[in-house]
């Protein structure tokens, strides 16, 4: 690697997410990732080291530096999703530790939601599992554009070159069925340190790179502003003083792409179109903002804008839309069924909405769909065609995660049914017959 690229590396900043089944050793690899790059304060190390003397282990369980919560500790599982920064000579890292077990799989869905590498980890003794293949479907219905497979315990398999090949076979066959762009297959041992930061002197036949190394030099792209630009209004700025009689302001968080003084836009879901006068940055006038900065927008027309409304170019702004249609991932204990009242969130706006029909549900063995199952229920992937009360500014999944994602929220409580994504969401897979008619909406 060159003076340059690591220059250049040092400065980007990777979000990544680790999965696996119970007793993988996910949390062990995490600790020795944070252990061996070096990357663990003295005291957390000293709290780590006591903690696995009071349990009765001689050497330190690395586990411990992840497994957070007093419950997670007692049981040994990972529960809650787990973020830790670290950082290298050659990059950043925001790593998001989600559970293993199969009734915390829906915490995999918020870790992996903004990463753009995944680990999925694999115990060598028993293979590809029903919870591996979950976890692989999350992962490409996310969009998660890089998946590495660890195979864990290679020494308790005596670091078996054909064991590691088949699962490798396994799984990248199975993922490229979802769409998954790439897939990149690791032997190690997370609790002796096997090709996690160093290479392993036990599997000589492994010429790729350490988990740590493919980390390092993964290709990351974080350039928003090729996207279609998108701001979502979260704030209305009226200040009516003396000083600003005039000053009306739109303020948020640029979702995608870039946004210039001069530049005409739409307003939806109403599609007015105006001209932006001014951008306000951190207290001073701009010419452009890009994504994610946060700013405020001024435009030439006194236009009726609120919350939730959303700004994109004149030319290249989402078609709006009252049926939407995606896949999504059910999260809640309670089942999601035809016919079921909803709140659907999509960035800044929230509207009502009716679960108008649910056509299929994915199965996990053979990528089939289940054609009209009725219901979802918890950790099932399935398509859904929800009906909205009022229009909404949907870009398809595929092309921004962003202003592709939604939520589906219980209105009675507030608790979180389901994270959608629209239009279609697996890149291999084809679109299901949508079922239903017009006939007993209420809107």
């Amino acid at each position: 690697m060159s003076t340059t690229t690591e220059q250049l590396s040092a400065t980007t900043l990777l979000r990544f997410a680790t999965a696996g089944s119970v007793d993988d050793g996910k949390s062990t690899l995490v600790g020795r990732l944070l252990h061996d790059s070096k990357s663990v304060l003295v005291d957390q190390l000293e709290a780590v080291e006591a903690a696995s003397l009071s349990r009765g282990q001689e050497a330190p369980d690395l586990a411990l530096l992840t497994d957070g919560l007093r419950a997670e500790r007692e049981q040994g599982i990972t529960i809650d999703v787990a973020y830790r920064y670290f950082a290298t000579p050659r990059r950043r890292f925001i790593l998001a530790d989600t559970p293993g077990h199969v009734q915390y799989t829906r915490n995999m869905v918020t870790g992996a939601s903004t990463a753009e590498l995944a680990v999925v980890l694999v115990d060598a003794r028993n293979g590809v599992v029903e919870q591996t293949r979950r976890h692989a479907a999350v992962a490409a219905l996310l969009r998660v554009p890089h998946v590495v497979l660890a195979v864990n315990k290679m020494d308790l398999v005596e670091y078996a070159e054909p064991v590691f090949a088949k699962i490798a076979e396994e799984f990248t066959t199975y993922a490229s069925e979802l769409g998954v762009p790439e897939i990149t297959a690791i032997p190690i041992s997370a609790l002796d340190g096997d090709n996690v930061v160093e290479p392993s002197a036990n599997m000589d036949w492994y010429g790729g790179p350490t988990v740590l190394e493919h980390l390092e030099t993964v290709p990351v792209s974080h350039d928003l502003t090729a996207c279609h630009a998108r701001f979502p209004v979260q704030y209305v700025i009226r200040p009516q003083t003396a000083e600003h009689p005039d000053y009306r302001g739109y303020a948020g968080q640029i979702a995608a792409g870039a946004f210039r003084v001069g530049e005409q836009v739409t307003v939806l879901p109403s599609g007015r179109t105006s001209t932006i006068t001014a951008i306000d940055a951190l207290g001073e006038s701009v010419d452009i903002a890009w994504a994610p900065q946060s700013v405020t927008i001024r435009l030439a027309d006194d236009i009726d804008i609120s919350r939730g409304d959303l700004i994109a170019p004149v030319g290249d702004a989402p078609a709006t839309t009252r049926d939407v249609e995606a896949t999504v991932c059910h999260v809640a204990d309670q089942p999601l069924v035809v016919g079921q009242r909803v709140l659907l969130k999509h960035t800044t706006r929230t509207v009502k909405a009716i679960v108008k029909d649910i056509p299929s549900r994915l199965t996990l063995d053979d990528l089939s769909q289940h054609p009209a199952p009725g219901q979802l229920v918890a950790n099932d992937i399935g398509r859904v065609v929800v009906r909205t009360a009022e229009p909404l500014a949907l870009d398809t999944y595929a092309d921004s995660r962003r202003t592709g994602s939604f939520l589906l929220i219980d209105p009675a409580d507030g608790t979180t049914l389901a994270a959608g994504m629209a239009g279609e969401a697996f890149a291999s897979a084809k679109a299901p017959v949508v079922r239903g008619d017009e006939d007993g909406w209420d809107f």
